[in-house]
């Protein structure tokens, strides 16, 4: 009798660990919303893609961890507007039971988003906004920054266009944070290397006539012209460039922000020499192959940039933050996010530091020529691979609060 008592009395505290676990994740399911562009300039880049890519992530969770977390996507177009991305993201959070926000390309959007997550305690993983200050000044506990930032793109191609001797510069500025923030340190890298800033203009977002933009950029005789740009303002820059003839003209094009769509969008004859530094490429090594097989497949055709790259990573250690914590309390899931080291078929493993970088390798690309590629979306050879250790900002210099707090 005795051991049948205390039988029933381990399955009774056995059944009630695992109401309580349960019990930790509200309404029994964790919500993701994926808030991006779905129909404007950077909806190649992200858009429907990214919920495809969230969409494998929760997929390939189910599969290798055998878990019963019932999980379930939503989207939204932020319309690249901080005022809607916020209004989104409250409802998300107040009303529709969203646990976690991610993607949120327009680093304006991005950092109005990742406030709001702060004051409602919730999780946002950031892979589209490219601004730095993200994990410096305006650094949160409920935010990770995976995939790339502007100091990592200004160390890798603004560094490695200085030593092959573009050494006077002037900028085509997309006129909000991002490109603000891509100019300023790319700017501080070009001065370091020894070169010149000669000028700039700041262009609103989306503009479609480039033209009295480049003729300024023209007039200044800088060697190169940063591109603080992205999406469909790079492609139209770029295109409205060569129809000015300014290559033809001695002056060089540095695209800082160049994501594989743009060079599709653009065409191997357009694009050819540039260099692009990218944290992500879908012919990298055999897994990243297959998972670009199977993102195609479902895709249309259209091949993963990475961005929908850092979507599935970001995903999937996220899922695998809440079954470790037996939690989806925001707070508590980032913590959790920082202590396990990273570890997908994308990125490989890797590590998310205290102000909420993601660490991994970057790589510097120049765009082939058009006799040199070999299949669809065979765009780029590999120049240098930039370690993790180097890539980004170091800790002690992006004075975050959180680290600051150490």
């Amino acid at each position: 009798m005795k051991r049948k008592l205390l039988c029933s009395l381990m399955a009774a505290v056995g059944l009630t660990a695992a109401g309580f676990a349960q019990a930790q994740i509200s309404g029994n399911t964790v919500k993701i919303g994926v808030m991006n562009d779905m129909s404007g300039v950077y909806a190649d880049i992200g858009g429907p893609g990214s919920v495809l890519a969230a969409k494998m992530a929760v997929e390939d969770f189910q599969k290798t961890s055998k878990s019963k977390m019932k999980v379930e996507i939503v989207s939204a177009d932020h319309q690249n507007k901080p005022d809607i991305g916020s209004s989104i993201a409250r409802k998300w959070y107040d009303s529709d039971g969203v646990d976690m926000i991610v993607d949120v390309p327009t680093s304006s959007v991005g950092l109005a988003i990742s406030e709001v997550t702060k004051e409602k305690g919730k999780v946002h993983v950031n892979t589209g906004s490219a601004a730095s200050d993200l994990t410096g000044k305006a650094c949160s506990p409920n935010t990770v920054h995976w995939l790339y930032d502007t100091w990592m793109l200004a160390h890798g191609t603004g560094s490695a266009v200085v030593k092959s001797g573009g050494d006077s510069w002037f900028f085509l500025t997309a006129d909000y944070a991002f490109g603000h923030a891509l100019e300023r340190d790319t700017s501080e890298v070009v001065k370091a290397s020894g070169g010149k800033i000669l000028g700039s203009v700041k262009v609103p977002l989306a503009t479609q006539d480039f033209s009295s933009f480049l003729l300024q950029a023209q007039s200044s005789k800088a060697k190169i012209i940063g591109l603080a740009n992205a999406g469909g303002d790079t492609i139209n820059s770029i295109k409205q460039a060569a129809e000015f003839g300014i290559v033809k003209g001695g002056q060089k094009l540095a695209g800082l922000l160049v994501f594989l769509p743009d060079v599709h969008g653009l065409g191997l004859a357009t694009a050819q020499g540039l260099n692009v530094t990218e944290a992500w490429y879908w012919d990298l090594n055999d897994a990243s192959r297959a998972w670009t097989k199977r993102f195609v497949a479902a895709n249309k055709g259209k091949y993963p940039s990475s961005d929908h790259a850092g979507v599935y990573a970001g995903v999937l250690h996220y899922l695998k933050a809440i079954e470790a914590a037996k939690t989806d309390d925001g707070t508590k899931v980032v913590e959790k996010m920082k202590e396990l080291p990273t570890d997908d078929p994308l990125f490989g493993k890797g590590t998310i530091r205290a102000d909420g970088r993601k660490i991994h390798p970057v790589y510097l690309f120049e765009v082939k020529a058009p006799k040199e590629s070999k299949g669809p979306y065979d765009y780029y050879k590999l120049k240098q691979t930039i370690p993790a250790d180097q890539a980004f900002r170091p800790l002690a210099e992006g004075n975050c609060p959180l680290v600051a707090k150490k």
